[in-house]
């Protein structure tokens, strides 16, 4: 599936606490590379959340495609897959490789596939996911064998930037027009940011277009701001910024 483009005008999400973002206004073309910036706690999950159709906005529109939001919440899930969202695509540490894998193959299969898709013999779709896995880790960049016990390493074993890869082979398993992937600075050093960036930015340049959440935007990203404007044209005036 190529990718998709992804507009907003004036989106808003108000919240109980106030608003988690307000007056975002960006123009992408299908294959960019989006990046949400901006401080921790400003909305910026919230915001790659709306945008995948997993949360209704409040104020303005946005369109994924064809679907306009936030009337279209259930088609652009189906276009849209996250990774590495805490809370959402959390891996189980008790798990090997392998089986997260299998299970997200089944799940698609069962779930996302179209009903002449369940139809083929057996033999077909067991070999349709293997080689939907293989393309997925390849896209990736994870390689099982260089793993300690190869597909049979638990999820705990995993290098963090290890778990990052897998997460986002598990949600390009349903070869998403669209791909969200959260908090790109968790944890990592400037070295494995550079390589997920580099991994994203494969990803767009093949097709797929994928947001992801950052302090900063790489150069060469969309950057799409969720820090309020007079902050950070109170932190401008002041030289912080």
């Amino acid at each position: 599936m190529g990718g998709v483009p992804v507009t907003a005008e004036g989106l808003g999400l108000k919240g109980p606490r106030g608003w988690a973002f307000r007056g975002i206004s960006f123009a992408a073309e299908p294959g960019a590379l989006i990046a949400v910036e901006g401080p921790s706690g400003s909305g910026r999950t919230c915001l790659l959340l709306a945008l995948t159709g997993r949360m209704r906005t409040t104020e303005g529109t946005a369109a994924v495609g064809g679907a306009r939001l936030p009337e279209r919440l259930t088609a652009v899930r189906r276009v849209s897959a996250l990774a590495h969202v805490a809370g959402v695509t959390d891996l189980d540490p008790a798990l090997t490789v392998g089986e997260h894998l299998r299970e997200r193959a089944l799940l698609q299969r069962r779930f996302g596939d179209s009903l002449r898709g369940l139809l083929r013999p057996r033999a077909e779709r067991a070999q349709e996911a293997r080689l939907r896995i293989d393309r997925a880790l390849d896209a990736a960049g994870l390689d099982r064998e260089s793993l300690p016990k190869g597909s049979r390493t638990a999820v705990r074993d995993l290098e963090r930037l290890e778990a990052v890869r897998l997460s986002i082979a598990l949600a390009l398993i349903g070869r998403p027009a669209l791909l969200g992937v959260d908090d790109t600075d968790l944890k990592l050093s400037d070295a494995e940011r550079a390589e997920v960036w580099a991994l994203l930015r494969s990803l767009a340049d093949a097709g797929t277009t994928v947001v992801a959440v950052c302090g900063e935007a790489p150069e060469g990203a969309l950057a799409v701001s969720t820090e309020p404007k007079e902050k950070a044209d109170a932190l401008a005036a002041t030289g912080r910024a």
